[in-house]
């Protein structure tokens, strides 16, 4: 497993952790215009659920891997959190944010993987 791979997994575990809902990784790896190789997209509940996810996201990458964010937008009003690891970019929402913005369908030829809800 690569790098980048293994980042993904480990955001997904700490979106998990805090009961981030509805997780969505686009691949796009073979898009020359897409800003990072992967998108990995999660719904919650709540601002304060977005605060909890984020949190959870930073400290599993940062313990398991090292690794920190180059930058997090969005934590002011904690609606749509967005966090850059440079090949991976994180965007934790609230429902109505998400669906609003839909990033998921940006890139028509992405690939798109639903990650099976924890409960």
């Amino acid at each position: 497993m690569n790098d980048t791979q293994q980042l993904v997994n480990t955001i997904i575990d700490g979106i998990q952790e805090k009961k981030g809902r509805e997780v969505v990784t686009v691949n796009l790896e073979h898009i020359l215009t897409a800003p990072c190789a992967f998108f990995v997209i999660c719904t919650c509940g709540s601002p304060q659920q977005v605060d909890a996810v984020t949190d959870s996201v930073e400290e599993f990458a940062r313990k398991q891997l090292g690794e920190k964010p180059a930058a997090i937008a969005g934590r002011e009003n904690a609606e749509w959190v967005a966090m850059d690891y440079g090949t991976v970019m994180v965007h934790i929402f609230v429902r109505e944010a998400r669906e609003h913005y839909d990033l998921e369908h940006l890139w028509d030829d992405a690939e798109l993987t639903q990650v099976a809800d924890l409960d």
